[in-house]
């Protein structure tokens, strides 16, 4: 019976979530990357480094973004933090070492066609992010977002409510902000 509990959230995991990637269309690999980490969650065995940690609970998403987290972290319904978070450590794409430095946070459920099925809220009173390369993807971050790595990008489907904070103006510049913020966007 749990391997058919197993096999059923591992299957359906897959199917919301199976484009959590990047840009690179590399679909396969993220559909894999999920189904494994949804099959390690199950079955109760911590998720590797390379796979997605999809997480519905607040210590495992501050555990999943920090530096020993990572590449790329999906919750499954809306969550709320009562204290600031960190997103740090340096990643790469699809967890490879020979890939770009990425990271992302995916606030949405998908289908296998890559149409947004849902969206998500992550409520926190602060995110600071120190991974390079960080991209926020669908659905909203109720809080502010204070950045201090480059590369930030807030995708068109993503929204910040509340304010957008850049450590200084180069930071600033290496920033890709497609999405909305609703509070100040500003240099601290």
């Amino acid at each position: 019976m749990k391997f058919y509990k197993v096999m059923l959230v591992a299957g359906m995991s897959a199917a919301l979530l199976s484009g959590c990637g990047s840009n690179n269309n590399n679909d396969a690999a993220n559909n894999a990357a999920i189904a494994t980490a949804t099959a390690a969650a199950t079955a109760e065995a911590p998720d590797a480094v390379t796979t997605a940690s999809i997480v519905n609970q607040a210590d495992a998403f501050t555990s999943a973004v920090s530096d020993k987290g990572n590449w790329i972290v999906a919750i499954l319904n809306d969550l709320t933090l009562d204290k600031d978070v960190v997103v740090a450590g340096e990643f790469h794409d699809k967890g490879k070492a020979e890939n770009d430095i990425y990271r992302k946070l995916a606030l949405y459920a998908q289908d296998a066609d890559r149409n947004i099925t849902a969206t998500y809220t992550l409520t926190v009173p602060n995110m600071t992010v120190q991974s390079e390369n960080f991209r926020i993807q669908g659905g909203t971050v109720k809080g502010d977002v204070t950045v201090e790595a480059n590369g930030f990008n807030l995708y068109k489907d993503a929204k910040i409510d509340g304010n957008l904070h850049f450590a200084n103006a180069d930071v600033q510049a290496t920033a890709k902000i497609e999405g909305t913020v609703t509070g100040t966007t500003d240099v601290k």
